[in-house]
């Protein structure tokens, strides 16, 4: 065999093993955008513990079919950049924060679809993706949730307290 096809089948391997380490992948259409664009997106990414790459759609596709998904076929067109994340959310989210920060980003970066648990997101599941808060944000809003419950128990047990010894 070519070097060439050995080197293909290398990078198929390389995306198998980033699809089956994140917990979510979504494919974005990237068009347009420049190179400081793309820069501060794949910053963002980083920060978000999440990988920015941009393979051949074609690699991509055999990634994906050789791992029992067919579903990307369709999507897997232009160009196609791939991100990879730890988490389930941030990739979708990041996407819809760039383009509320940047309006000039709407037309140049559009999220195509995502791989969830195993599962294919169209675009209308990216959107609704990026609209749930991170895992981290949740578990704060719980905690606080109950911090304040627990806050206005003792605010009542100190002010019963406060009342018998006044009397």
């Amino acid at each position: 065999m070519s070097a060439n096809v050995e080197a293909k089948k290398l990078i198929v391997e390389e995306i198998k093993s980033k699809i089956s380490a994140s917990k979510s992948v979504v494919l974005a259409d990237y068009n347009k955008l420049t190179v400081l664009e793309v820069t501060a997106l794949r910053n963002k990414f980083k920060e978000a513990n999440c990988e920015y790459k941009v393979y051949k759609n074609t690699l991509v596709r055999k990634a994906f079919n050789e791992l029992g998904v067919t579903d990307f076929d369709k999507d897997l067109n232009g160009t196609t950049a791939t991100v990879f994340c730890a988490d389930e959310t941030s990739g979708a989210a990041i996407f819809a924060k760039a383009t509320k920060e940047n309006p000039a980003l709407v037309e140049k970066i559009v999220p195509k679809c995502a791989y969830l648990e195993n599962k294919y997101l169209d675009k209308a599941g990216v959107k609704e993706l990026s609209a749930i808060p991170s895992k981290d944000v949740l578990i704060a809003k719980m905690l606080g949730c109950l911090q304040s419950s627990i806050s206005k128990f003792v605010y009542v047990l100190d002010t019963i307290a406060k009342a018998k010894e006044s009397n």
